[in-house]
Parts: C-alpha cells; sequence; structure tokens
C-alpha cells in the first residue's frame, strides 16, 4: 500500500437525529488528488471538518500521519479552507499572510504565495475592502502558507469567475506536482474532473464509490447518444431524454446499440449522430439519484 496521509476508520458523526457520517473508512495515500463528491448534506465538510481537527467523531477516528489532527503538532502539516472563511478585515492582505506565517517554522514567502494564486499587487489592500472572490482567492492561498503535506478544500472556488477559478487551478496542480495531497469537495463537477486522480462519492453519509474518473464514469453503464430528428418515437433501453430549440435530442441509455437499432427500426430520419461516455457530472447524477440510485 501507498505511504498513507489521513485515515478515516468506521469513523461517525450525528448532529442531533441527523446522520452526518455512518461508518466511513477511507483511506488517502501520500500525493494523491482526491476530489471528494455528494448531494448537499452527504457528509462532505463533516468528514473534512474531522481530517482538519474542528470536529471530533461520534464513532471511529480519523488520522493524519497516524496521529490525532486535533494535536498542534498534526494541524501543522495540515492545509484547509473551509466553505466559510473569516478574514480579519481591518487587516491588510500582507499583514494577513505575515499574520499566518508567523505560525510555521518554514513558511512560504508571502510574494511567493501571492505570485502562485493570483493575489500580487492586493498585499496593501484591506481584506475587508476586497471583493468576494478576492477573499476566496486569498482563503485558499493561505491554506498553503505552512507548506503543509496535505491540504483540505471545501469547495475552493465558489464565487470565482472563470478566470479566477482556472488560475486557482494551477496554483493547486502546482502543490500537487511537488508532491502535495489535496483533498477538495466541488459543486463544479468539471473542476473535479480537470483536477482529481481519484473521485470518492459520499451519499448519506457514506461512501458509495470510490475509484478514478474512468471508473467512476463507467459505473454506471450508460451512454449519451445525442442526434437531430423532428420526430421520437417510444425507444428501447432509454433512462432520460432532452431534446432542445434546434431539435438536438441527448438520451441516456445503457445500450446505446439496441437505442441506434431501434432508431432505425422505427424509421426515424435523423443525423448527426454521436455516441460518447457519460461525463463525470451524468455519472454522479445516477449515483446519488434518490430512486435506489438509478435514473429511472
Amino acid at each position: 500500500m501507498s505511504d498513507l496521509i489521513a485515515r478515516a476508520i468506521g469513523v461517525s458523526r450525528r448532529y442531533g437525529d441527523v446522520v452526518a457520517l455512518d461508518h466511513v473508512d477511507l483511506d488517502i495515500p501520500a500525493g494523491q488528488l482526491v476530489g471528494l463528491l455528494g448531494p448537499n448534506g452527504a457528509g462532505k465538510s463533516t468528514l473534512i471538518n474531522l481530517f482538519v481537527g474542528l470536529r471530533r467523531p461520534g464513532g471511529g477516528r480519523v488520522e493524519i500521519r497516524g496521529a490525532n489532527p486535533m494535536t498542534p503538532t498534526t494541524r501543522r502539516i495540515l492545509g484547509v479552507t473551509p466553505q466559510e472563511t473569516g478574514l480579519p478585515l481591518s487587516l491588510r492582505v500582507g499583514e494577513t499572510a505575515d499574520l499566518v506565517a508567523a505560525h510555521f517554522a518554514n513558511p512560504v514567502p508571502p510574494g511567493e504565495l501571492f505570485e502562485r494564486f493570483g493575489l500580487t499587487g492586493l498585499e496593501g489592500r484591506q481584506c475587508g475592502s476586497l471583493s468576494g472572490g478576492q477573499k476566496r482567492r486569498l482563503a485558499v492561498a493561505l491554506a498553503f502558507a505552512g507548506r503543509p503535506e496535505i491540504v483540505f478544500l471545501d469547495e475552493p472556488t465558489t464565487g470565482l469567475d472563470v478566470d479566477a477559478r482556472h488560475h486557482l487551478w494551477q496554483g493547486i496542480r502546482a502543490f500537487h506536482a511537488e508532491g502535495g495531497t489535496v483533498v477538495l469537495t466541488s459543486h463544479y463537477l468539471e473542476e473535479v474532473e480537470a483536477l482529481a486522480e481519484r473521485v470518492v462519492v459520499i451519499d448519506h453519509g457514506r461512501v458509495i464509490r470510490d475509484g478514478s474518473i474512468a471508473e467512476i464514469r463507467d459505473v454506471a453503464g450508460m451512454r449519451r447518444v445525442s442526434f437531430v430528428a423532428a420526430d421520437l418515437p417510444e425507444l428501447p433501453g432509454v433512462m432520460s431524454a432532452e431534446r432542445d430549440e434546434a431539435g438536438l435530442v441527448q438520451l441516456m441509455t445503457t445500450d446505446a446499440d439496441e437505442l441506434v437499432r431501434g432508431l432505425v427500426t422505427a424509421g426515424v430520419a435523423f443525423r448527426d449522430l454521436e455516441v460518447r461516455s457519460t461525463s463525470l457530472e451524468d455519472a454522479f447524477l445516477a449515483l446519488t439519484a434518490d430512486d435506489h440510485r438509478s435514473l429511472a
């Protein structure tokens, strides 16, 4: 087994009558970039909070390098950007970076950190005067200030425009390329598809799938068939159907060959036929559908 940096072993956590995590087991080898996916309320943020020592598990245990993440020594190798961040609004950006850096023996120089995450030129601005996107970029950058071994990013690019999101991706990729471990959650599935080498899907507090991007895409066993047609009869094996204003039909099916044969047999006049694998989003929706994780 690869060198493990983080582990969850039989971890459970409740909030009153709500079960947030239900006997979760998860091993994270050093150097991986892991995408943690799940619907709202699935338990993703709770799991991150346990890994970084902000909450205690109700059952089981979490480990960072074999130790309790609540200990100060262990926390020095962690970086985290939670969903909600509270920056010191009266401090300047540079002062905030210096404050965070003071907690570590060998921090990243603020100038290098700002350049990596597209914050150069904002050092003299008060945090309270930053836009929402700038605050988010600063919060993410600060997670890397102490040269951590592992970083947990909970919805890191929420509120960012496309350019800012891609700039942040570059910073995350650079850290990973240097051997750093990253665990991130995101509602932007294209973000996980662009960054992660492994995807863990959580639903109702349990890990329901764990694998590479390709493995998660294929686990639903479906294909997307698209074509342009004026009329569409009932066809075999169709799990879902969409049609846009231009007449482009997109069908989800578990048997693309049977569906295409059905089109031909029914005498449907169609053009621009395309059959392709499902996207990560398609697979995610199939796996977390309420009706027993199917698209029926």
